[in-house]
């Protein structure tokens, strides 16, 4: 996962670590609670199994 394994040196360091982080977290990650499934994945399915959601706004 952690691309740079010492410490960070800059933001530019910092930057990286927390978008793996965040990659990690939402497509790598298995969740308990969805099946132990990542997130992005759950995500996908329900996209898949639900209809578009209209709005009515007369």
């Amino acid at each position: 996962m952690a691309r740079n394994k010492d410490p960070w040196r800059g933001m530019d360091d910092l930057e990286i670590a927390v978008a793996e982080y965040i990659d990690w977290y939402n497509h790598r990650r298995l969740h308990g609670a969805l099946g132990l499934i990542p997130p992005v994945e759950h995500e996908t399915k329900h996209h898949h199994t639900t209809g578009p959601v209209s709005s009515s706004s007369e």
